[in-house]
């Protein structure tokens, strides 16, 4: 059954934590790569645009004009809106009404929305055939001033069916080569992210060169590159030629008797090499904001050492890719877990809280830590 990647991750949330032993983090451990020491001098900044990705902090459930009001009053460059339900209306004079909000605001507005292959579990047909239903997300970014209307393949689920993920990229493909024109004339790109365990790097490079990198690209996604047991470094290197757009986060990830955790944390919390990341991505892409999509307390285990299946569905993993995955990896520890929500009326206020405070926290390190935003 189609789902949105809210059921998704939350599914794969209370299945970790039933299933995940965890050990303290080690005490007066050193700062990890990719981290900044709280005595370090601010980074210089490096002309980047800093964003939200509005479900970083989805637990509001805010609209399209709130999540724009708390951007501009964030002092951020860039608003993303990566998910339609976020608008009150799809006509024209309301997304109009929208990007006149964002400029007031000064922020530059990017669009997205959901799957468009028509084979995935995540795809939503009672909203439309995939060919329609991005042809109109290609509307809404063209009216709303968006450069790129984000989508995505599936997710992890679709390697293991018939067919493996090659059969749904191939369909993925047959979609964008449907609505080129409509791309093409529009100025907007459509942009693919490598989303809740879908692709690796690679097989998404693959999906833009077949599709056609004039009017496809990627929304990259490196807290997504660990659940492909990819190193977020090595995905950037192998997909900055095609990003069109970004939504980020930091991940903590260590090894287990069975395998690897990985837990996504605030921006700087985690074992990720995000200043060779940042370096990288000011070398490799041009124009394009930073938007963080932050989590907080997210833990998935991979289960590689003890389950003879695990590696069915990746049946081309490549070994270098997975050797520096493991990589960082090692260099990272077994941690607590965050401290429990309160059950019942005042569980979604804890979490909207938690979600606001992990974002504010990854856009002061962003700032200081690693150069990236504009406006202050």
């Amino acid at each position: 059954m189609p789902h949105s990647r809210r059921s998704f991750l939350g599914g794969l949330a209370s299945a970790a934590a039933a299933s995940v032993a965890l050990r303290p983090a080690t005490a007066g451990a050193d700062v990890a790569i990719g981290q900044t020491s709280p005595t370090a001098a601010p980074v210089a900044r490096r002309g980047i645009k800093l964003g939200l990705d509005h479900f970083a902090i989805r637990g509001f459930n805010w609209k399209a004009p709130q999540l724009i009001e708390y951007a501009a009053s964030q002092k951020l460059d860039a608003i993303f809106l990566s998910e339609l339900n976020v608008l009150e209306s799809r006509d024209d004079a309301y997304l109009t009404g929208l990007r006149t909000q964002a400029e007031k605001g000064g922020l530059t507005l990017y669009l997205g929305m959901s799957s468009v292959c028509p084979t995935s579990g995540t795809f939503d047909a009672k909203a439309g055939t995939a060919v329609d239903q991005l042809k109109d997300g290609i509307r809404m970014a063209k009216t709303v001033g968006s450069p790129v209307i984000r989508c995505f393949l599936g997710n992890q689920a679709d390697r293991g069916t018939h067919g493996g993920i090659e059969t749904h990229i191939k369909n993925a493909v047959d979609v964008c080569k449907a609505v080129r024109a409509d791309a093409v004339a529009a100025g907007v790109k459509i942009a693919f992210e490598n989303h809740a365990g879908d692709m690796q790097a690679w097989e998404l490079a693959g999906l833009v060169e077949a599709a056609g990198p004039d009017y496809v690209g990627v929304n990259i996604d490196p807290g997504n590159a660990t659940w492909t047991l990819e190193d977020p470094v090595a995905s950037l290197e192998t997909l900055a030629p095609y990003v069109a757009c970004t939504s980020i986060r930091d991940s903590a990830v260590w090894e287990t008797p069975t395998g690897v955790v990985v837990e996504w944390v605030a921006m700087g919390d985690g074992d990720v090499d995000f200043t060779r990341w940042a370096d990288l991505f000011a070398e490799k892409v041009k124009n394009v904001p930073v938007f963080l999509e932050t989590f907080a307390g997210l833990r998935r285990p991979f289960n590689y050492l003890s389950d003879p299946a695990f590696f069915k569905p990746w049946p081309k993993m490549r070994a270098q890719d997975l050797a520096r995955f493991l990589v960082v990896a090692k260099r990272g520890k077994p941690r607590e877990a965050l401290p429990q929500l309160p059950q019942g009326a005042d569980r979604a206020a804890a979490e909207a809280a938690r979600q606001k405070d992990t974002f504010e926290r990854s856009v002061a390190y962003c700032r200081s830590g690693l150069g990236f935003g504009v406006r202050a």
